[in-house]
């Protein structure tokens, strides 16, 4: 496959665009990337790549696009079917499913209400975050995967939001290591993979678009 038929309208700090990024890496697909200034001036072809949501990633395949993170992966999991990003099982695929979407509402979310708020307010969101990440450890359990020995479609799903976590325990005051050990054991093991290091940001990159993202928003 030639590097032309594959664009990903990408942003470097976006945890999104991590996940198509591990995963395109991780099938062995070669593709070109284009970053986006998704703060300042989007582009014609992003903005009519995906005029519902108007964000990144979009994955541009032949010309057609396709938007959404947790879409765009699994798209590519049945596009190049080897290695399989997902369980063969139907149960287990479902499951993946589920956790995945566990995921979609509940961690960036979660955590980007940590430095959206004040006061008490960062208490509550703290504890909640916790919460949430205590769910995913306890269905972790003590497999080195999500999916069991095989590095997949959860654990690409979740990784790239751990780079936003340094930033949550800046505003929070606390620390993931300390209040979920064997998800941060999780993290680390995912993070000595090559595919997943090479796609993710610097935390302390993330944490300086953080920081300008309060002021945005009024925070400061």
């Amino acid at each position: 496959m030639s590097k032309q038929e594959l664009l990903l309208l990408d942003c470097g700090v976006s945890p999104f665009c991590g996940r198509v990024k591990i995963a395109l890496a991780e099938k062995g697909v070669e593709y070109e990337s284009k970053e986006e200034n998704v703060l300042g001036g989007k582009s014609e072809l992003l903005l009519s790549s995906n005029p519902v949501y108007k964000k990144v990633p979009v994955l541009l395949h032949n010309g057609k696009p396709l938007c959404e993170s947790s879409i765009i992966v699994q798209y590519i999991d049945e596009a190049w079917p080897s290695p399989p990003l997902l369980p063969t099982s139907p149960y287990e695929r479902a499951q993946a499913r589920f956790w995945g979407d566990f995921i979609e509402k509940k961690v960036f979310d979660g955590g980007s209400k940590i430095w959206k708020s004040k006061g008490e307010e960062i208490e509550v969101a703290k504890k909640d975050f916790i919460e949430t990440l205590k769910q995913l450890e306890g269905t972790l359990g003590d497999k080195d995967f999500f999916g069991g020995e095989n590095f997949g479609f959860v654990d690409i799903l979740l990784i790239p939001l751990t780079t936003w976590f340094y930033s949550y325990e800046k505003f929070g005051d606390f620390k993931v290591e300390e209040e979920c050990p064997k998800f941060s054991t999780w993290v680390k093991r995912c993070k000595q993979r090559e595919n997943v290091v090479k796609a993710l940001p610097e935390p302390e990159m993330v944490y300086e678009v953080v920081l300008m993202l309060r002021k945005m928003h009024g925070v400061e």
